[in-house]
């Protein structure tokens, strides 16, 4: 008998799997959801077919299998197994089967029936996670056209019950309450002289002291957690430090998460991998940092950006849950609860800020040419979408209509990363030599070594059988080999070749020196760094395979190849391209003329030509307004009113057929408005002479030029017969600055944009200075205008200020005045 809190719901969950199609269960961390439920499944045999569970972390895949199997008197493998990227330990008589998010979308795309599944369980799908969107977006389109009688069960500690309600509307809901040992939550801010790593430091020697019991804490990132370490070795002799973090190797994880020794104390210093699914034995401490480490994907760049932030409340619950499993606890939050308050609820999901290139792939493959033909929590952003399709089809895996190519859809039967699937295809073509070696990056690539960043030396020390993954590694290789149906020998690898191979699969990553060591400019446009000690530094020419923006302007190169440029051109001449290219040298004061040859915005080589053309001297000044932006033009104040009216124009009115008039728009479409204007110039100094005004109004052309004089007039008639400007700004209100009692007797504030645009009012007093600004002059002669009346008369005795001022005559003048 477990007597865990999950036991009390378990008759209930096993009923509502018989009845409805879809589950919904909340439990807090420490219930028991994530074994006892699929405990009871087992013994039960209320289900006929296969029970498939998805976790988050392959640690947590391990850890669950061997528990429940452990529970049965089993080895894992028979009633329970596991499927994880490289590892499966399933047999015929597998009943349950623990797999990591991602494995589970496989399944679906071989066998869209999920022919002998009869229940799917998220667990832990508060987290959110890329693959976990994905597998249920899939899972409930195959509910929903190929297996009406398919269960679906979601569970989570922390979750947005409405959102998730409303993606499974037809879900029973069901919640189970924690175990009531009291976790005691105390506020502690650090001081701000002092770094994360002596804070969380001073409060570890603080509990150990005072506290018994083995201690959490949670840091944002292994770095910080390697040097915590380093500084805690001379705590007592019978206290064990174990670090926990994804890219440690399984047993010293394994260490972590096991009770400490009879008699001993166990400090765990861990990621957020500890929030959820894992179980630390003893721990009744916990220090929570308040911070985490999240990847947000720039599409813009192809880059992803590391960055510390604050965590969410629900990851707070989460870090508290940890302490008082077994016992009363204590948790210690390094922030003020009035920190935890401004944090959202719950944690950004991962497919709004990830690199979308796998989902891409698997939409193709599925046929959903739009994300919005499965239902999701969160649809996918479009802009990262379009990245990765563009990418896709940069790898030759997806044509211009968004179908996978052939080589697409042997990259998905793959199941591996997108990039490295494109490159081992297309090493495949080029013979075995070129498969040898991009087989080899393939695994160095998957399994890194800690802070080696050349992978050539990574290879060397591979092939010499020093390192410390090597026989794993060449498994993988072989593994990968007998699905590309072709052969791997480590022998057999030239590094070399290697590097040529990765060139395909990240050209946009080649890195060419400039200025000085280790600062790099990538093909994509974007810096990158390697430390300028370091071997590479000197060499003109890398391939960052995997760098990380920080919270620098240029991205840390974390691997890297070196790369010969002119091997590279002999070897995958697709890869460059050959250009005339004209601009205008600042220095030189003359027009530039070359040929040249590319890879994206690297210039790998270049050659003089001769006088250009007048033509290419229009081109020239097109480029150079193109690298210095719009303000090298004349712009007076006619023409920024101007373009200022036709932004918003485009933004009240977007029904008509405006250009794109947007600082990017403009830039793009320069070919199109500015260069018939440049025509016969042969300097930057006579860009001045163009006036910019008619430019654009020819860009807009006839007749909506003329329509935007009555659409948004520059002015606005006042009922004494003055015209007061409108000021117009992108993005904001239209703005008329004018005296009070100019617009006396004016109903209601006036409108523009076809009648759908109120004008802002910002009333004046007799000596022009803001009484108020309002957006209905009706309300205002109704409310706020009182007070105004009440204050003005005593500022402002000969001006008039009536009682009804919406009927009242607009004027100039003054009372006397008036009265002659």
């Amino acid at each position: 008998m477990s007597d865990l809190p999950i036991d009390v719901v378990i008759p209930e969950l096993l009923t509502a799997i018989q009845h409805s199609p879809q589950v919904i269960l909340k439990a807090p961390p420490g219930a028991g959801k994530s074994t006892q439920f699929p405990l009871a499944l087992l013994r039960s045999a209320q289900v006929k077919g296969k029970v498939v569970m998805l976790e988050p972390r392959r640690l947590a895949v391990r850890n669950i299998a061997r528990y429940l199997a452990q529970q049965l008197g089993e080895n894992v493998g028979e009633s329970v197994g596991y499927r994880i990227r490289g590892e499966s330990q399933v047999s015929a008589k597998t009943r349950l089967e623990i797999v990591t998010e991602g494995i589970l979308t496989r399944m679906i795309q071989h066998d869209p029936e999920l022919t002998g599944v009869d229940l799917l369980i998220f667990d832990e799908f508060h987290e959110r996670s890329l693959h976990a969107d994905m597998a249920l977006a899939l899972s409930l389109d195959v509910q929903m056209a190929l297996r009406e009688n398919l269960t679906i069960v979601v569970m989570s500690a922390t979750l947005d019950q409405q959102a998730l309600q409303g993606l499974l509307p037809e879900a029973r809901y069901i919640e189970s309450q924690g175990r009531h040992y009291p976790v005691d939550i105390r506020y502690q801010p650090m001081k701000d002289n002092l770094s994360l790593v002596n804070g969380v430091e001073q409060q570890i020697r603080l509990l150990l002291a005072q506290q018994t019991g083995s201690l959490l804490a949670f840091l944002p990132g292994s770095g910080l957690i390697r040097q915590l370490q380093d500084r805690l070795s001379n705590l007592p002799s019978d206290i064990d430090v174990c670090p926990l973090y994804g890219q440690l190797p399984f047993t010293l994880q394994q260490q972590a998460i096991a009770p400490a020794l009879h008699g001993r104390r166990k400090v765990v210093l861990a990621t957020n991998i500890a929030e959820t699914s894992l179980t630390i034995e003893g721990i009744r401490l916990v220090v929570d940092s308040g911070w985490e480490r999240r990847a947000r994907f720039e599409p813009k760049t192809g880059i992803t950006r590391l960055e510390q932030v604050r965590i969410a409340q629900s990851s707070a619950q989460q870090r508290a849950g940890r302490a008082g499993r077994l016992e009363a606890g204590l948790c210690v939050r390094l922030y003020s609860e009035a920190q935890l308050n401004l944090q959202p609820s719950v944690p950004e999901p991962e497919i709004l800020h990830s690199d979308l290139t796998a989902l891409a792939l698997e939409l193709a493959q599925w046929g959903a040419q739009q994300a919005s033909e499965l239902k999701w929590l969160n649809i996918p952003p479009s802009a990262a979408l379009s990245q990765a399709r563009d990418r896709l089809t940069a790898l030759q895996l997806m044509d211009g209509r968004g179908q996978l190519t052939p080589s697409g859809q042997a990259a998905h039967r793959l199941g591996i990363d997108p990039r490295i699937a494109a490159m081992l295809l297309w090493a495949k073509e080029k013979g075995s030599r070129y498969l040898h070696s991009a087989l080899a990056l393939a695994v160095l690539v998957e399994e890194p070594e800690h802070q080696i960043l050349d992978l050539q030396h990574s290879l060397h020390r591979w092939q010499q059988g020093e390192h410390s993954k090597g026989k794993l590694m060449a498994q993988r290789a072989q593994a990968l080999a007998q699905q590309l149906q072709g052969p791997f020998s480590l022998h057999e690898v030239d590094s070399d070749q290697m590097t040529m191979a990765a060139c395909f699969a990240f050209s946009e990553r080649l890195a060419q020196q400039r200025g000085q060591y280790g600062h790099y400019l990538l093909a994509n446009g974007h810096g990158a760094f390697v430390h300028e000690t370091h071997p590479l530094a000197s060499q003109c020419y890398l391939l960052a395979v995997d760098l990380m923006r920080g919270q620098q302007q240029s991205s840390q190169i974390f691997s890297a190849l070196t790369v010969d440029i002119e091997q590279l051109f002999a070897e995958v001449p697709t890869l460059f391209s050959e250009l005339e290219w004209v601009d205008w040298d600042e220095k030189q004061g003359r027009l530039v003329a070359e040929r040249q040859r590319r890879i994206g915005r690297l210039i790998i080589h270049r050659q003089t030509l001769a006088e250009p053309s007048l033509e290419k001297m229009t081109q020239a000044l097109l480029n150079y307004v193109q690298r210095k932006g719009l303000s090298v033009l004349n712009w007076n104040s006619e023409s920024q009113e101007w373009l200022a009216r036709v932004r918003c124009a485009s933004e009240w009115l977007p029904e008509e057929a405006w250009p794109d008039m947007s600082e990017a728009g403009l830039l793009a479409a320069l070919h199109q408005w500015l260069a018939p204007y440049l025509i016969g110039l042969r300097s930057v100094k006579e860009l001045h002479s163009v006036s910019v005004l008619e430019a654009l109004m020819a860009y807009v052309a006839w007749p909506l030029t003329q329509q935007l004089d009555d659409w948004l007039p520059t002015h606005h008639q006042l009922p004494t017969g003055n015209r007061k400007k409108i000021r117009y700004q992108a993005g904001g209100d239209p703005v008329l600055s004018v005296r009070i009692q100019e617009v006396f007797g004016e109903q209601a504030s006036p409108v523009i944009a076809k009648g759908r645009i109120a004008i802002v009012m910002e009333l004046l007093s007799p000596a022009q200075r803001p009484l108020q600004i309002t957006r209905d002059l009706a309300s205002f002669w109704q409310g706020a205008y009182r007070d105004v009346q009440k204050e003005m008369k005593g500022r402002y005795p000969k001006h008039v200020w009536p009682d009804d001022p919406a009927t009242h005559r607009a004027t100039t003048k003054t009372k006397r005045h008036l009265n002659q």
